[in-house]
Parts: structure tokens; C-alpha cells; sequence
């Protein structure tokens, strides 16, 4: 199968996945690798990765008969059947019309039944579900994995009736994670439609373009609330700058208004600019009490705002990251499992041919034992998976109720900043007020500024006498 050429079904996108190889539906892949499980390693225009096996069928094309069977080769298959392959890497056959699925190859020759004699026995089935797929028949995204119902439904592995029971995979895994197939359902309902709730959607991974790695959901959501501590503390030394402003602004006025230039000026005018020089002394005071309610209303609060919002931050993380190591622990467990049955049911269908071919008289017992093995495998495998769901099921109702309060710190942050702004705002405000107060009464004494009065108090003060020399009388 190695080193063989496959045309692609279905388009496939190998971003979503570690080491994918990406392709279109009706491309050309050379397998170099094909593993049990369902995933295998192929080669497109110089680009190697891995993709799922039943999103490929072996190549009919006259281009490569020379990779295909001999019996292909003479006798190629009637027009609604196709040629898949199993994750174990034989050839079954599936009737495109009706979804009937073989390991007998059907032959185009009218009256020539649908025998191989090297497949005599269908498709190896547990629990009463076949193992085997590919998208027509079997969605998948991540898994060639049976759906696991009940373990008293044991079905012959030499039957030779291999009728489907429809068995569409609902599911995708992304990094150990079960999520809703695309194809059967495109979305979920919302836990809390129409308000974008953090709880709806931070449920897959995401590229970290920095470290080329995959952050959590959770972890983006974290690394938004750490921003807004950060944005917080920032904001409060924004404040702090506006604060040393002030206080400076406010020494310079007192510095100025205490210089004596200009304070001989007389009258009205040099009560006017008196006044104007008390008035920066006025200014200045207004200025401190200004940045002395900036320091105690606005950047104080903000700076002691959710005091313990890193210990909060590294708990919520701890317990969510604890909670998803054990669900990947599960998985891997699940995927255990799933490899031990796939093994049991290949020694069962090889103790089945052994009988066929009456090779040992201990074969009948033998394959009471490996009917037994295979079923506590089933068995083993129902546990494991239902061990996962119980730990998705706690990561799923953790996520919802942490990411809400989440939700709500970030609601609260917002708010809590919004209303301390305000307080800025309206401090502005009433020290522009306090501004203009002080300015009042050096705009009524400049308007009252009389040049010829100045000059008649001043004559009247310096005066020295009335009466004018005359001429001298001969």
C-alpha cells in the first residue's frame, strides 16, 4: 500500500492539524505511510503530511494500472461501486446507489457473483457497528472510530451478509477535544444568544502566531483580562502624569504670583494687576485641591481595583489547564482502547479463516476465547469513553461558569474605569469654574480701568501747586 497513488474524495484542510497535508477533491497523493487507525502520511507536489485514509480512494486511472491489482487490472469494477480502504488497509467495496458495503469484489460480468477468495467475510463489525468508512457513508473529520452502543450486540465476524447499519460519526476531534461534525451539524445553539457571551465562543484552539503554537480558548480569554489589568495600572500612571502636572503647574503660579514686577504701578490699573497677580495665587490653590482629588478619587481606586486579580487569574488558569490534561489523559486512554479492540477483532477474524480452512481442531475454542477478548475489549473501550465524557462534561460546565465570570470582571473593570473618568471629567470642569471665578474680578477691574481718572487721583496726590507763573509788569 506504501509508495501507491490514491485521488483524493474531499477537500481536506491539514492547517487545522499538526503536520496535515492540505489538498482539493481529485488531486493526486502518493502514500508513503500508512498506519492502523486511520491516518495516514502522504506526499503532493514535494509537500508530505497526514490525512485521513477514507478521504481517498486507490487510483482506477489508466495513468496507474500498473499500481492496481491484477483483478482490477481484467475485470474493473460495474459503474456504482468504488474501491475504498479501511484503516486497517484493506480493500472494501461500497455500492454508491444504495451504500451496500463488501470485502467481496463485485465483477462487472453479468451472472459472475461478488466473490475475492482472499475476502470472504465482511466488514469486521463490534457491538453491531463496522469499523470501516469513508465520507460518503461514514462523516468523519479526525477519526475512523466506531460509535459504541451496547456490548450484547455481538454480530458474526464470518457473516457474509455485510449490510450497513447507518452509522454517520458526528463527531471531530481537534487536539483531544470532541466537537459536533461540521457536516451534521454547522452550529450549535448559543448558551446566551444575541450577547456575544464569552461562554459561546472560546471552545476550539487558536494559533499563537508568535510561538507557532495553540492557545486555549480559555487562555485568549485570560490573556484578555490580563490586558485589562495592564491597561488599568497604565491608565492610573496616565493619571499620575496629570497629577505632577498639576502639582507643578500650581508651584510655578504661587513662584509667579509672588514676583514683584509691576507692583509700582498706580490707580486703577495697578489695582487691576494686583488683583491679577492674587488672583494666580487663587489659581494655584484651585490647582492642588485638583490634583489632590485626582490622586484620592480617580488614580488611587483604579490602582487598588481587584487587588488579588492575579492570584484569581492563576487559579481559574491552574484549574481549567487541570481539568483539560485530564481530558487529553482520558482520550488517550479512549485511543487505547480503541487500538486493543481493532487488534482483538483482527485475531478473531483470523481465527474465523483458520476454521474456514480447518487448520487446527483447537481453533473452535480458540475462537471462543478471542470472541471473549474482543468483547472485554468493547467493553473496556465503553468504560474509557465514558470516563471522557465525564471529564469533558466537568471541563464543558467549568469553562461555562469560569468564562462568565470572566464575563462579569471585565464588565465590572469597564465600568469601574467609565465612572472614575467621569470623576476626572467633572473635576476638570469645576477647576475651569474655580478658573474663571478668580478671573471675575480682574475682568471688572480692567473694565473699570479709567485712564483719566488714573491721571485726576494722581494729580490730586502729587499735585505741588495751582497757580501758574505769570509775566513780570514794568
Amino acid at each position: 500500500m506504501s509508495g501507491s497513488y490514491y485521488k483524493t474524495l474531499y477537500p481536506f484542510s491539514g492547517e487545522q492539524h499538526q503536520q496535515g497535508l492540505t489538498f482539493e477533491a481529485g488531486e493526486i497523493i502518493r502514500v508513503v505511510q500508512a498506519l492502523p487507525g486511520g491516518w495516514w502520511e502522504g506526499e503532493r507536489d514535494g509537500h508530505r503530511g497526514w490525512f485521513p485514509s477514507s478521504y481517498v480512494q486507490v487510483l482506477e486511472k489508466t495513468s496507474s494500472l500498473s499500481q492496481l491489482p491484477v483483478e482490477e487490472l481484467k475485470d474493473p469494477l460495474p459503474p456504482p461501486w468504488r474501491c475504498y480502504m479501511s484503516p486497517q488497509g484493506r480493500r472494501y467495496y461500497v455500492n454508491t446507489t444504495n451504500n451496500e458495503t463488501t470485502w467481496e469484489r463485485p465483477s462487472s460480468t453479468p451472472g459472475t457473483p461478488r466473490m475475492s477468495p482472499h475476502h470472504k467475510s465482511s466488514l469486521p463489525a463490534v457491538n453491531g457497528f463496522h469499523s470501516g468508512g469513508s465520507p460518503l457513508h461514514h462523516v468523519e473529520h479526525a477519526h475512523n472510530s466506531p460509535v459504541w452502543k451496547s456490548s450484547a450486540e455481538p454480530q458474526s465476524p464470518g457473516s457474509t451478509s455485510p449490510t450497513r447499519k447507518q452509522n454517520k460519526e458526528t463527531t471531530l476531534t481537534i487536539n483531544c477535544v470532541t466537537f459536533p461534525s461540521f457536516t451534521c451539524l454547522p452550529e450549535q445553539q448559543l448558551l446566551k444568544p444575541n450577547e456575544w457571551s464569552y461562554c459561546d465562543y472560546f471552545w476550539t484552539d487558536k494559533r499563537d502566531s508568535q510561538s507557532n503554537g495553540c492557545l486555549t480558548g480559555f487562555e485568549v480569554l485570560l490573556h484578555k483580562q490580563l490586558k485589562g489589568k495592564q491597561m488599568q495600572k497604565e491608565m492610573a500612571e496616565f493619571v499620575r502624569e496629570r497629577i505632577k502636572i498639576e502639582e507643578e503647574y500650581a508651584k510655578s503660579l504661587s513662584r509667579l504670583s509672588q514676583i514683584p514686577l509691576g507692583s509700582q504701578e498706580e490707580g486703577t490699573l495697578g489695582e487691576a494687576w494686583a488683583q491679577l497677580k492674587r488672583s494666580l495665587a487663587d489659581e494655584a490653590e484651585v490647582h492642588l485641591k485638583f490634583s489632590s482629588k485626582l490622586q484620592s478619587e480617580v488614580e488611587k481606586p483604579l490602582l487598588n481595583f481587584r487587588e488579588n486579580f492575579k492570584k484569581d487569574m492563576k487559579r481559574f488558569d491552574h484549574h481549567i489547564a487541570d481539568l483539560r490534561k485530564q481530558l487529553v489523559g482520558r482520550y488517550a486512554a479512549v485511543e487505547k482502547a480503541r487500538k486493543a479492540l481493532t487488534d482483538r477483532q483482527k485475531e478473531l477474524e483470523m481465527k474465523t479463516q483458520q476454521l474456514e480452512m480447518k487448520l487446527s481442531n483447537k481453533i473452535e475454542e480458540d475462537i471462543k476465547k478471542a470472541r471473549r477478548k474482543s468483547t472485554q475489549a468493547g467493553d473496556e473501550l465503553m468504560r474509557c469513553v465514558d470516563l471522557y465524557n465525564q471529564a469533558q462534561s466537568k471541563w464543558f460546565e467549568e469553562m461555562v461558569t469560569t468564562s462568565l465570570e470572566l464575563e462579569r470582571l471585565e464588565l465590572e473593570r469597564v465600568e469601574m474605569i467609565r465612572q472614575h473618568l467621569c470623576q476626572y471629567t467633572t473635576l476638570r470642569h469645576e477647576t475651569d469654574m474655580f478658573n474663571q471665578s478668580t478671573m471675575e474680578p480682574v475682568d471688572k477691574l480692567l473694565q473699570c480701568v479709567d485712564p483719566v481718572k488714573d491721571r485726576e487721583l494722581w494729580v490730586r496726590e502729587n499735585k505741588t501747586g495751582e497757580i501758574r507763573p505769570v509775566d513780570i509788569e514794568i
